[in-house]
């Protein structure tokens, strides 16, 4: 009987191969472990709703004394604050996402300290009828705890806050007639822009 004819033998792969081939699961496992540690669950659609909200409270604000600017605008803080939580407790029980995990119990303690501390300077400030600097205040603010927080949450959410410390900036330097279009822009545009952004890359 003939001998069966050999297989030919695979070629041996060139170190460079094997090299390129290593660095690519080194990447793939790296992106994997990164997405693993941040906090997805801000929900975009709720951030659009907050962007809703906001944009109705510039409207009925403006030109209000003192007192009354004040109370519109705090109803609207705690208006997005309850639409915010509620769509991300939807979001992530949704999604099978622990609020509790490492990353959203890292990205809570981030943000909600800064915002306590807001709430606080908010009371003296107008206790002390300061009224001026109270938009610079709550856009600076805003911006610096959702750019800590977003250090533990997907990579849109600290540019968002990093843009309302922008904008808090020119708040802080600029007219005080324009202090409710600035909240417009900051509470209401920015929030629109990128809840709509996380809402259609990061599932809602």
């Amino acid at each position: 009987m003939p001998l069966a004819a050999r297989r030919p033998s695979r070629p041996a792969e060139s170190p460079s191969s094997l090299e390129s081939r290593a660095m690519d699961n080194l990447r793939y496992i790296r992106e994997t472990m990164e997405g693993a540690s941040r906090f997805t669950g801000v929900s975009g659609y709720g951030e659009m709703m907050v962007g809703v909200t906001a944009l109705f409270a510039a409207f009925f604000a403006h030109g209000r004394a003192r007192e009354t600017w004040l109370t519109i605008w705090l109803a609207e803080a705690g208006v997005a604050f309850l639409v915010t939580w509620i769509a991300i407790l939807w979001k992530t029980r949704r999604a099978g996402i622990s609020l509790l995990s490492g990353p959203g119990r890292r990205f809570a303690f981030a943000l909600v300290p800064i915002l306590l501390a807001g709430g606080l300077l908010t009371f003296e400030l107008a206790r002390q009828q300061a009224f001026a600097v109270l938009p610079a205040l709550w856009l600076l603010l805003y911006g610096a705890g959702v750019a800590t927080g977003g250090a533990y949450a997907v990579r849109t959410v600290p540019v968002m806050g990093l843009s309302f410390l922008a904008l808090g900036a020119a708040a802080l330097f600029g007219p005080d007639a324009w202090a409710d279009a600035f909240l417009a822009v900051g509470f209401g545009g920015l929030h629109l822009i990128f809840g709509a952004i996380i809402a259609r890359r990061h599932g809602g």
